[in-house]
């Protein structure tokens, strides 16, 4: 099956992982400069990353930084979909998420990846 130009980068990780966190920008970031639609798909402690000001600590003293990598993501039209049953979970305001994040589950997810979309996950 012919990939669609889609990709999906998953994260389930936070502060707790930062690495995990740059790489997943990284991914992300390098398939929308390919010209890929691009969603992350956050589970788990990664949803903490679509809430308004946490990354901005993530990495700050090392190359790259998390908040850089976010901002080109955004940048570039990068888009979140935040597991709706991790984020209620975890007791977190569905009016601090970023502009760009949807609480989304698994269906969207996978109307979102239809025919052949790439998937990483971290």
């Amino acid at each position: 099956m012919p990939p669609n130009g889609r990709v999906i980068v998953g994260c389930t990780h936070g502060e707790e992982d930062p690495d995990r966190v740059a790489v997943s920008y990284l991914t992300a970031g390098a398939a929308l400069d390919h010209g890929k639609q691009v969603v992350m798909w956050l589970t788990s402690e990664g949803v903490r990353l679509a809430l308004r000001g946490y990354v901005d600590p993530i990495r700050a003293e090392l190359d790259p930084p998390v908040k850089r990598v976010y901002d080109q993501f955004i940048e570039k039209g990068g888009r979140f979909f935040v597991c709706p049953i991790c984020f209620g979970e975890r007791d977190l305001d569905a009016g601090e998420l970023v502009e760009n994040a949807e609480l989304k589950g698994a269906t969207p997810l996978m109307a979102f990846a239809g025919e052949g979309a790439m998937t990483f996950t971290y």
